[in-house]
């Protein structure tokens, strides 16, 4: 099963976070299949790749609770759909 979710980057105290595809069994910091895109709580910048985000979604990859609420606030999807 693959999901989406967030690897940790960055320096210390300034952390930066790449969305990836990456099997639900691998660590954080694994091998990743795929980025699709960016995140810096500091600076609240946030960088998809909205098309490529979708087609995953339809493949059937699993978005983990913070990238779901991630994916919400950018309106990728709705927030009511599970």
């Amino acid at each position: 099963m693959l999901k989406l979710r967030l690897k940790r980057g960055g320096r210390k105290h300034q952390p930066e976070y790449r969305i990836i595809v990456i099997r639900s069994d691998a660590s954080r910091e694994g091998k990743s299949i795929e980025t699709l895109g960016l995140y810096k709580p500091i600076t609240n910048e946030f960088i998809i790749n909205a098309k490529q985000i979708k087609f995953r979604l339809k493949q059937g990859v699993q978005p983990t609770k913070t990238v779901k609420n991630l994916l919400i606030k950018s309106g990728i999807i709705l927030p009511y759909n599970n």
